[in-house]
């Protein structure tokens, strides 16, 4: 440790200015040390943008302030948000397909998923018949859409929302209902109450 003569002497390696400011608060004195180079220039900068940013946004007034730039975003995400809903296909907007390709597709997803249940024509087994016009949840393209969505746990379906698209879901209902009125052998009794389509 440097004695009190040798820190009275002590000088700046650089710029060879002693380091003694001659302050001394209860003999404890104070070195004039400089700040580092980085650091003041990080200061300056600050200083700069600062400056710049008081002009830009609170005296000319050429830049959004936070409150307009939160307030666009949030329309933005608001239209998103709204285009999303309009555009997304559930049971509410759901309409029957009946052009080939569509029944195809329906078909193979039927196949895949819904014969071990319902059978290969519709006819029931664990799951009703679904060639008559009797339904237990009802017989719309938006009740058929639904219940394959949302399942029914107490009756043994599960919900495919998870596994099918939107789309796939409106393919698998719209070949359900080109199976009406088809009568297969051994069909399951009628469940449910006479749905009526209306006009």
């Amino acid at each position: 440790m440097k004695d009190e003569k040798d820190i009275n002497i002590e000088k700046d390696e650089l710029t060879g200015d002693e380091l003694i400011k001659g302050h001394d608060y209860d003999g404890i004195k104070e070195l004039n040390n400089s700040l580092p180079k980085w650091w003041l220039w990080l200061f300056y900068i600050t200083i700069i943008f600062a400056v710049v940013y008081l002009i830009r946004y609170e005296v000319m007034k050429t830049g959004d302030s936070q409150e307009e730039e939160y307030a666009k975003e949030m329309a933005i995400a608001n239209m998103k948000l709204k285009s999303k809903r309009s555009s997304s296909l559930d049971e509410t907007n759901v309409t029957r397909l009946t052009d080939k390709k569509s029944l195809e597709e329906g078909k193979k997803i039927y196949d895949k998923l819904c014969l071990v249940c319902h059978l290969s024509k519709g006819e029931g087994l664990v799951g009703p018949n679904l060639t008559d016009e009797y339904w237990i949840h009802g017989g719309s393209i938006g009740d058929i859409f639904k219940i394959i969505k949302v399942g029914n746990p107490s009756k043994g379906m599960i919900s495919w929302k998870d596994q099918l698209t939107p789309k796939k879901i409106q393919q698998v209902s719209s070949f359900i209902m080109s199976l009406q009125g088809t009568n297969p052998p051994n069909a399951k009794a009628k469940e449910g109450k006479l749905y009526k389509p209306e006009n």
